[in-house]
């Protein structure tokens, strides 16, 4: 959730979805150019909510429908109070929303905004000098008949405050830090007392987008066979709770089976799972949203590789899937085999991870301008033109420039550090560097004064840096080669070394200089963050000193105070002046925009476009045509 590296992934909060949600981006599969206008054409039928257009002409009730999940991605954890371990888009955005959705929809039709006709509550109101949020249920019902009410609210809340340190989005001093009280005076009415005023717009879009009702009169339990009761209500019984729920949660081959799971209030429940990740749903028929699902099945199909995917999709078998990179030529072939291109572009950026802590090469990141010079050394238009056949959109900073929100501000829409071997090698040789291209630039003026090389460095320092990469993405190897050229005209030798995506996600984590895994230097994984359910796009999760996902370790007195104001603050001045205060400081370093999938639709379904800006899926706006 986050602000979700998308893979949208997870150590504590690395919204690299990681694979593609909150965290999470993915270099392999770009979306923009004319797909954009793909996407926009589909964003102008008529919508409510984030869900799809509203029903066309002869729409045809039943039917299976099938989603290609990205290769090597299965949906595993069912417990929406989910751990690092487990957060992931397959897990949060295609899986579990799907039979226990949010407490407020973010992505309305195909715009990072909220969904209010999608929402289980009406928009909350702040009061107090927006210390008090008062929360009113719209009338849902689980799919037992029972009400959803206040206290399945306050039993998420109770769950996530006594276990948070377990719970993947948890942010010291957020959520739930900053809720001193919650009183539930009605069955539709919840009163949260802050610890104090916040932005109502922050607090709405990163904390009260964190809240999903579970079923307490189900699930509030420590044992298969204890009796329901209140045991959430203190600290001991909601650990109690959490370690039995989680416990059950464990037991993947039971996810169709155990009656626990089969209490939602979302449009559908589980019917089938098999050993290799493949999930069947049946519509709920107590479902109470604005929506109910025409399908009589929705499937989601795992695939070991993109390869086997696109085979798939070939034949006919997958209904929703996507084309890899690599087989985008082959487009024109699906169209004709009866698909429709409808690229997936996620609200979030791409980075590269550089770490301030190594011990050898921590000293230089922390110069803005050796930075400033490594940026200027990414050659955005040429990568997007070559190596994702213009599907793709450049990044500035850590406000995208697509999906368009009001909160891209007009200095970051332009490069501040456009591609230029001169000017990249002009500042190293402006601060002491002797510059000879093709070999290790050297430090020849040591010291912190006006044209040395800055405080830390030594004399004799080169400027050598190892990067590890994702080894199994054409387009990022093309695309860091031509890093490596370039950044070797002006000085500055990068040693590249690949490993599997896991690995590198793995190795780039915050650390000490003194420990050993704090060897790594610069590292690259292909993907970025995706916003969610932190949907807001401050850098509180990823940029703030300390925070769980800076996996870097930047800290700036200056920016962490920018990222406070954006949380007690509306107005889009405090969003600019963070923003463009990353964009010129380049914390990390920016490449291209990937887009979630270059998703193909068949084209007898309907409904499945504009996609979801977050990565959430909506099969129940989905419908096949006479």
């Amino acid at each position: 959730m986050s602000d979700h590296l998308l893979p949208f992934h997870h150590r504590p909060r690395y919204r690299p979805r990681l694979e593609g949600r909150r965290g999470k981006l993915g270099l392999g599969t770009l979306v923009f150019s004319a797909a954009l206008a793909l996407v926009l054409a589909g964003c102008s039928s008529t919508s409510s909510g984030h869900r799809a257009p509203a029903v066309s002409a002869r729409p045809r009730t039943g039917g299976t429908a099938t989603f290609a999940l990205r290769a090597g991605l299965i949906p595993n954890y069912i417990f929406p109070v989910t751990s690092a371990a487990h957060e992931s888009g397959t897990n949060l955005d295609q899986f579990q929303t799907l039979m226990w959705p949010p407490l407020y929809a973010f992505g309305n039709t195909g715009t990072p905004t909220l969904a209010e006709q999608d929402s289980l509550a009406y928009p909350p109101t702040f009061s107090d000098h927006n210390t008090t949020v008062t929360l009113r249920l719209k009338p849902y019902k689980w799919s037992d008949g029972k009400p959803v009410t206040s206290r399945d609210v306050s039993f998420f809340l109770n769950l996530v405050k006594a276990n948070r340190t377990s719970w993947f989005a948890y942010v010291p001093g957020e959520f739930p830090d900053n809720i001193a009280r919650v009183d539930t005076p009605k069955a539709s009415v919840v009163v949260l007392h802050l610890t104090r005023s916040f932005s109502p717009t922050w607090f709405t879009y990163n904390q009260l987008s964190q809240i999903t009702p579970l079923p307490q009169h189900a699930w509030d339990r420590t044992s298969t066979h204890s009796p329901v009761g209140n045991y959430d209500m203190t600290a001991r019984g909601a650990r109690a709770v959490y370690n039995f729920l989680a416990g059950q949660a464990d037991k993947i081959s039971t996810y169709a089976t155990n009656p626990l799971w089969q209490v939602v209030d979302g449009p559908w429940h589980l019917v089938g799972y098999t050993a290799t990740g493949q999930a069947t749903f049946a519509p709920n028929s107590h479902y109470s949203g604005p929506d109910k699902p025409r399908l009589s099945r929705f499937v989601e199909l795992p695939f070991t590789s993109d390869s086997a995917e696109f085979n798939a999709l070939r034949s006919g078998r997958v209904t929703v899937g996507y084309i890899p990179q690599a087989d985008l030529r082959q487009k024109g072939l699906l169209s004709g085999e009866g698909y429709t291109f409808a690229p997936w572009l996620l609200y979030g950026f791409p980075f590269i991870s550089i770490n301030y802590h190594n011990a050898t090469a921590g000293p230089l990141f922390s110069q803005l301008y050796i930075r400033q010079a490594l940026q200027h050394l990414m050659d955005q238009p040429l990568v997007i033109r070559k190596l994702y056949d213009g599907y793709a959109t450049p990044t500035y900073g850590p406000v995208p420039l697509k999906p368009a929100s009001k909160y891209i501000s007009p200095a970051e829409r332009t490069n501040p550090y456009p591609y230029s071997v001169s000017d990249a090698k002009g500042l190293l040789v402006s601060h002491g560097w002797h510059v000879t291209p093709g070999q290790a630039a050297t430090c020849v003026r040591p010291g912190a004064g006006s044209g040395e090389c800055g405080p830390g460095v030594a004399r004799g320092a080169k400027l050598v840096f190892h990067v590890l990469y994702d080894a199994g993405n054409p387009p990022l190897q093309g695309e860091m080669e031509a890093w490596k050229s370039a950044a070797g005209g002006a000085g500055i030798i990068l040693d590249l070394t690949t490993a599997p995506e896991s690995s590198v996600i793995g190795t780039q984590v915050a650390c000490k200089p003194s420990q050993a895994s704090c060897s790594w230097q610069i590292a690259n994984w292909g993907r970025g963050w995706t916003y969610g359910p932190d949907y807001l796009p401050t850098g509180g999760e990823f940029l703030a000193t300390g925070a769980g996902s800076n996996a870097g370790s930047y800290s700036s007195r200056a920016l962490d105070a920018l990222i406070t104001k954006t949380h007690t603050s509306s107005s889009l001045s405090a969003f600019y002046r963070y923003e463009d205060y990353v964009s010129r400081h380049v914390p990390y370093l920016f490449q291209p925009q990937a887009g979630f999938q270059l998703t193909e639709v068949k084209s007898t379904l309907k409904g499945v476009t504009p996609q979801n800006p977050f990565g959430f899926i909506d099969p129940a706006d989905w419908y096949f045509t006479r």
